[in-house]
């Protein structure tokens, strides 16, 4: 157990040092630092707080009206600079968690985005690590606020512990037990009581709580899982539609809800112990230390003032103690967001690492006329081979049409060529400084405008409406000119057809010099798909084109043809017919 929670010390910390050691460490450990002053100085108050209620109970037990008037307004004092303290502690912690999060978003994303890792885990089968946007949006939330407030509580306990126990010491005195007529002298005995107290609450806390860590780590995977699954429904709702598939959608949800149903259940119980147990003790230790400082009162040896300040020193000391007790719940949810956030940083080492190892692609940007691959090699997760010692150069202006049957890896074969295929070796020379466009069967389109979504992945930085308007009408789209503007999902909006026709757009207004096709022309007809590729010829003459394609009618625009049979072979073969212009 113990090395279990050195473990998970050591991971949070791996988790949280990059922020506290980045670019931002000076303004990071100086908001920290005034966390922390803040924090000493209302431990500081309430210790003077404590000290005025000696002298507040005794002008109150001797009748003292100008006194008891002179407290309270001592009181007033103390009470209002508490609150300004407290209000400027909270307003720096929020500061500081806000500024650790912005921190370990952008480089959460950064690490996601990078070398195609969001792609990766994709195509991994590592089954630990889901819901990755959960992972970014979510748990680094929870991980700063959780270990802010853990961190900066535990600090604020131990130095309340040792500011008032000094005051418990004091006022323990000497407590004398006699057994078979011997003495015994127990020398600050409240503190060690206070000690027990909370050692005994701890014990039981931890031995009741334990499996929480754990409910609530799958808890979270469950709630993710259905909302991921409810967003699948969105995102397809025509195709379920069409195929009326609401009961089975249905079934689905109830399986995936019933999941959160079940470890709900589970909480709850474990829950209704655990406040069983915290409740009980706090109840009993509010009038705790008035039992146990009774015998010295009773005795005449303290008077009444010093008996209110041992209870609230009692009371701070032994909150100090009991600190997991307190805090309990909020320790098995860090727990439990910790081990989510490493699962996520090790999945993503784990799969760049796997897919530059083991298969070792070496894609190099050269100065070269040539688009080429040498030796290539690609297989699937399986092991089995698509391509194997495969060497082509494509030239510019070249048209080349990839085909083959279904499954034979036309597209693997592309997404090679674009270097986020990870089961791949070999080597790939990419022509430096010129512009290699790839377009898919279903090209993204983020919700934007349409205006910002022609020129994705680049930045709009002019103004060319009027060369866009063009473009939509060449690629029959003349219904979206005057929506250019507009802010819409375009992925819902448009059918699959007018997508592909603002993939071509795309191509003609950022003319790459080397174009890779995807069966980008699949949702057109064939007398619009010949009426863009005619375009294509006619516009972009010296424009390097590789298709992947089913339809005989592609052939006339491309001058070679790959043929692909899905068992590591392949054969190019030139294409008699020429191409029209």
């Amino acid at each position: 157990m113990g090395r279990g929670k050195a473990a998970l010390l050591l991971t949070s910390w791996k988790i949280a040092r990059s922020y506290w050691f980045s670019e931002e460490k000076w303004s990071a450990w100086g908001l920290l630092l005034t966390v922390i002053t803040l924090n000493l100085a209302i431990v500081y108050m309430l210790v003077l707080i404590n000290t005025w209620q000696v002298n507040f109970y005794e002008v109150i037990q001797s009748h003292n009206y100008q006194g008891f008037m002179e407290s309270i307004g001592h009181y007033c004092l103390l009470a209002i600079c508490l609150v300004v303290i407290r209000g400027y502690q909270i307003y720096t912690r929020m500061m500081l968690h806000m500024g650790w999060r912005r921190w370990m978003t952008e480089r959460y994303l950064s690490d996601w985005l990078h070398h195609k890792t969001y792609y990766l885990l994709q195509l991994s089968q590592n089954h630990d690590m889901d819901n990755p946007d959960q992972r970014i949006s979510e748990d680094i939330e929870l991980f700063v606020w959780l270990t802010l407030r853990l961190s900066i509580d535990l600090l604020q306990d131990l130095v309340t512990i040792l500011s008032f126990i000094v005051i418990l010491w004091d006022l323990s005195g000497i407590l004398t037990l006699s057994f078979g007529g011997h003495q015994v002298f127990i020398q600050g005995y409240l503190v060690w009581v206070a000690m027990l107290y909370a050692m005994f609450g701890t014990y039981w806390t931890v031995k009741t709580g334990r499996p929480l860590v754990k409910l609530d780590f799958d808890q979270q995977r469950n709630e993710a899982d259905f909302r991921f699954s409810l967003m699948r429904l969105r995102e397809n709702a025509e195709s379920i539609a069409l195929y009326g598939g609401e009961k089975q959608e249905k079934w689905s949800f109830h399986q995936d809800f019933g999941k959160i149903v079940a470890t709900y259940r589970r909480i709850m119980k474990v829950r209704r112990s655990l406040t069983w147990l915290t409740s009980a003790y706090t109840q009993v230790s509010s009038i705790f230390a008035s039992i146990a400082a009774a015998p010295r009162y009773f005795n005449g040896q303290i008077h009444l003032g010093q008996m209110f300040q041992i209870v609230d020193a009692y009371h701070h000391v032994q909150t100090g103690f009991s600190f997991v007790v307190d805090s309990f719940t909020i320790l098995a949810q860090w727990r439990a967001v910790v081990n989510r956030l490493n699962n996520f940083l090790v999945s993503m080492e784990m799969v760049r690492n796997q897919s530059s190892k083991a298969y070792q692609l070496n894609i190099s940007r050269e100065n070269s006329s040539l688009y080429s691959t040498c030796n290539l090699r690609v297989l699937l997760p399986d092991g089995s081979p698509l391509l194997h010692d495969f060497s082509l150069s494509i030239k510019p202006a070249d048209k080349l049409l990839i085909m083959g049957e279904s499954g034979c890896g036309k597209s693997t074969l592309l997404r090679t060529f674009a270097g986020i295929w990870p089961y791949a070796s070999g080597k790939i020379i990419v022509p430096d400084k010129q512009k290699v466009m790839f377009v898919p069967q279903k090209s993204y389109l983020p919700c934007s405008s349409l205006r910002e979504i022609l020129f994705y992945p680049d930045i709009v930085k002019e103004n060319k409406d009027k060369l866009m308007q063009e473009i939509l009408v060449m690629c029959k789209l003349a219904h979206l000119v005057d929506k250019l503007h507009i802010i819409a999902d375009w992925g819902h909006t448009l059918s699959l057809g007018e997508q592909q026709r603002i993939a071509f757009a795309r191509v003609f207004l950022q003319r790459p010099n080397w174009l890779f096709l995807d069966e980008a022309t699949s949702a057109l007809d064939e007398n619009t798909e010949q009426a863009i590729y005619q375009m294509l010829v006619n516009t972009m003459g010296n424009t390097a084109i590789v298709s992947v394609g089913h339809r005989s009618t592609l052939m006339k625009y491309h001058k070679s043809k790959l043929e692909l049979n899905g068992r590591g072979n392949c054969e190019i073969t030139k294409i008699d017919s020429k191409i029209i212009r």
